[in-house]
């Protein structure tokens, strides 16, 4: 085989012994040079005797060892430093990383305030609160006295706005000095003359009963203005608010006839017992209760069984986990530390009435025609596997989530987790609460006051109890939305 050694001249370099085989392509020959002189053969011209070297055949040019080749071309130009420095994660301050992930703004601990700081961020989930604060115009009251509804109101108005503004840590002082003027419990002391810690559930309660007095319910704009304005005149009743129909039942006297009442509700209540391991197991209980009140027939009290189905089912439904309880011996509302299992997607059709149940199937109907859709093309997808054509996503857009008459109510049963709030500790007067809120799919932060994290999904589902870790307190969950295909060609 042709092997020759040759030297290779490239402007001020001369290198020695480089071997070629002339069996081989000339490309070969190029790419043992670039490995000498990181010229790109694509950037050579290589000349032998006058002749330039081609890539395909050595032609008529004729080697011998101790040949001279003439090599011209440069290398390629190596890389510009960055203008901006890269800066990686672990190097980055809170802020820088803040901004980096866009995470939510935190809030200051003012000292024992998380309970407040906790409710707050749950709250910020939901975007329909959001607008109607905004459009709420009342302001501060000046100087010691307040009027606790709008001043609460206005505070938190103004504080959603702030946070919005800074993407940041932020202090909520104003809010927290109209809470405590409100209700001076919260401004409670202890003997080293710091806050003492209370009960978010009653910080939660207490913020929707102000907002429920000043935020003016939405009208349906499908409806006439008469039709749309009767159902409700707060905001909090159309969005947060169902209704239990309830039935009493004399358990002592057959003759005392039933008493059927109707009860409204901002959150429902999950008992926990012994034999309680999953949310809904708790909130069935609730529903079906034995209590004492006075009968008239009998003349004394007696024992009742109390019946509840929904017959409203609210946008956003709140569930509380009812894990305190009064502990005489020690004067402490003592903790139920207890795993009770909950879901990312809740299903309430089985706690409803007959009548609510009928008219949630046809929206239930169409949630099963999609998600049968999807099982069967993916079975397709599965026995004749095959590249897919090239084509445009379709376009799909969000089918309306209420009723047609009854705006804000949820028209399906379905629902989704958008945010939870737990407890840390042995009592609800002590230990920590932090926030856990959805800003979309799979994308869940960890808001512990000034300090907010990303977390995975599967983080919010070991929140369910069983020691001393954080126990999901309050859940709020959202409608589930159904996205159909656009026939009409626009994107939602």
């Amino acid at each position: 085989m042709p092997s020759y050694k040759v030297k290779v001249k490239w402007g001020k370099e001369l290198y020695d012994d480089v071997e070629v085989n002339t069996d081989d392509d000339p490309i070969v020959f190029k790419a043992q040079l670039f490995t000498i002189t990181g010229v790109p053969p694509d950037r050579q011209k290589v000349m032998i005797k006058g002749t330039t070297l081609k890539d395909e055949v050595w032609g008529t040019i004729k080697l011998r060892d101790g040949a001279t080749v003439l090599m011209m071309g440069t290398k390629e130009e190596l890389p510009k430093e960055p203008v901006e420095k890269v800066l990686f994660m672990e190097d980055m301050s809170d802020n820088e990383l803040a901004t980096a992930l866009e995470l939510p703004p935190g809030l200051t601990n003012l000292g024992n305030t998380c309970y407040m700081n906790a409710t707050i961020q749950c709250l910020k989930t939901v975007p329909e609160l959001r607008e109607a604060l905004k459009k709420f115009t009342g302001g501060l009251a000046s100087g010691n006295t307040i009027v606790p509804a709008q001043s609460i109101t206005a505070a938190l108005r103004d504080l959603y706005d702030a946070m919005d503004a800074c993407g940041a840590e932020y202090q909520p002082l104003i809010l927290l000095q109209v809470l405590h003027m409100a209700f001076p419990r919260f401004a409670e002391k202890n003997d080293h003359g710091t806050y003492m810690q209370q009960d978010a559930n009653e910080c939660w309660t207490e913020v929707m009963r102000m907002l429920q007095q000043k935020l003016p319910s939405a009208p349906n704009k499908d409806l006439s203005d008469q039709a749309s304005a009767s159902k409700y005149t707060s905001f909090i009743d159309q969005y947060f608010g169902g209704t239990f129909d309830s039935t009493l039942k004399c358990i002592e006297s057959e003759d005392e006839p039933e008493t059927h009442l109707k009860e409204n509700f901002l959150q429902i209540s999950c008992f926990i017992s012994t034999d309680v391991k999953f949310m809904l197991t708790g909130l069935k209980q609730r529903m079906e209760e034995t209590l004492t009140k006075f009968s008239s027939t009998l003349g004394r009290d007696a024992q009742y069984k109390k019946s509840s189905k929904i017959s409203r089912l609210p946008m956003y439904l709140t569930v509380q986990f009812v894990r305190f309880y009064y502990k005489e011996k020690e004067s402490i509302n003592a903790k139920i530390l207890k795993d009770v299992k909950f879901s990312l997607e809740l299903d309430v059709f089985e706690l409803c009435n007959e009548e609510l149940q009928a008219k949630l199937t046809p929206m239930r109907a169409k949630f099963k025609e999609v998600e049968d859709k999807k099982v069967e093309e993916a079975q397709k997808a599965k026995l004749a596997p095959q590249e897919p054509p090239l084509k445009e996503a379709k376009k799909t857009k969000a089918m309306s989530h209420w009723f047609d008459d009854d705006i804000g109510s949820n028209n399906s049963g379905y629902y989704e987790l958008m945010a939870v709030l737990t407890h840390k500790g042995r009592s609800s007067s002590s230990g920590h609460y932090v926030a856990w809120v959805k800003r979309k799919k799979d994308e869940w932060f960890k808001c512990d006051d000034d300090t907010v994290s990303m977390v995975p999904s599967e983080e919010i589902l070991k929140l369910s109890g069983g020691g001393d870790w954080h126990c999901a307190y309050l859940l709020l969950y959202g409608p589930r939305i159904l996205e159909v295909e656009d026939e009409s060609g626009t994107s939602s």
